[in-house]
């Protein structure tokens, strides 16, 4: 089978796909744009998608008959529309558990980095704006005790909570589609609504998968319900925010500030109002950006890609309906 890897990824991944006896296709450019992206696709039978703007749609799969799986380098399947994957009998999989940790880190890395204005106060060092000590100027808040709620409590969830509990004592609240059992066990989390996360948390942090339905979710009238205090943030994806109203919600105070490792649109314009923010601090979408996490997703994804080419099942398939008879 001929398999498509659409980006570079860690060797660990091309040589478990060599192993497999799998023909690799790479772009000719480092680069591509859609239409020779879309002629590469064509060209193969197994697509190991590695990041980038393009669309598994209807339109695609179209325009590709000779694709028969999906191995995506994330945990993530927004790029994919995955009622017509299975419509198609395409299953469609993903990088879970390999980066929770990772994701989690950089979650709780930009929930300290805005609490303390860190962005701010390296601007001024290495701008030369480092003054006199002044009592008053831009002050941060401590986190101890304060409430910590979880939009999608999955493992990545977790990972952010149970630091937060550890390190300052945090009460966990959450929303899910469903109760966490082990949470609620072994870190006293308790489940909420939507409106109630929303009013009483004092950190929010989004973990949850992304679908076009959640587009703008904290939407302008959802920061109007949260605490002054709030420090939202974001390390799922950009479309979970509508970043005008974040923007207004920041600049008139209804809410104190913002962590972003994803934005909408992504990558984040360079003259975004948001940047120019104290109590902002936005990353380029580094949360599985570490040695471990990334050699973990290239593993899996190519083992999903060799188990299918097997004839086997996918070892982490987000659609496993597609194997039913």
């Amino acid at each position: 089978m001929k398999v498509f890897v659409n980006k570079r990824i860690p060797e660990n991944g091309i040589e478990i796909l060599k192993d497999g006896n799998l023909d690799i296709i790479f772009p000719e450019t480092e680069h591509p744009i859609h239409e020779e992206w879309l002629e590469s696709c064509k060209q193969a039978d197994i697509i190991l998608s590695v990041g980038g703007k393009n669309k598994y749609d209807k339109e695609f799969f179209d325009a590709c008959p000779n694709v028969k799986a999906i191995a995506l380098f994330s945990v993530g399947f927004d790029q994919v529309d995955i009622t017509e994957a299975t419509k198609r009998k395409i299953p469609v999989g993903n990088t879970p558990n390999v980066l929770s940790r990772a994701t989690s880190d950089v979650a709780f890395l930009l929930m300290q980095m805005v609490s303390r204005k860190a962005n701010y106060n390296t601007a001024k060092v290495k701008s030369g704006n480092w003054k006199d000590f002044d009592a008053l100027e831009e002050l941060g808040q401590e986190l101890y005790g304060k409430t910590l709620g979880v939009l999608g409590l999955g493992r990545i969830g977790f990972e952010m909570a149970e630091k937060c509990k550890a390190a300052f004592g945090m009460k966990i609240i959450y929303h899910n589609r469903s109760q966490n059992e082990q949470a609620e066990k072994e870190l006293n989390a308790k489940y909420v609504s939507f409106e109630e996360l929303v009013q009483q948390s004092d950190v929010i942090s989004i973990h949850a998968n992304y679908t076009p339905k959640q587009a703008d979710l904290f939407n302008k009238d959802v920061f109007e319900k949260m605490k002054e205090n709030l420090i939202f943030i974001n390390t799922a994806r950009g479309g979970f925010q509508n970043e005008k109203d974040l923007f207004e919600a920041l600049i008139s105070g209804k809410i104190w500030g913002a962590g972003l490792d994803v934005t909408n649109p992504e990558p984040m314009q360079k003259d975004s109002p948001l940047l120019e923010l104290p109590n902002v601090c936005v990353l380029p979408h580094i949360g599985s950006a570490t040695l471990e996490a990334r050699s973990g997703m290239a593993r899996l994804a190519a083992e999903n890609v060799v188990t299918f080419s097997k004839g086997e099942k996918m070892l982490t398939c987000v659609n496993p309906e597609v194997y039913e008879d």
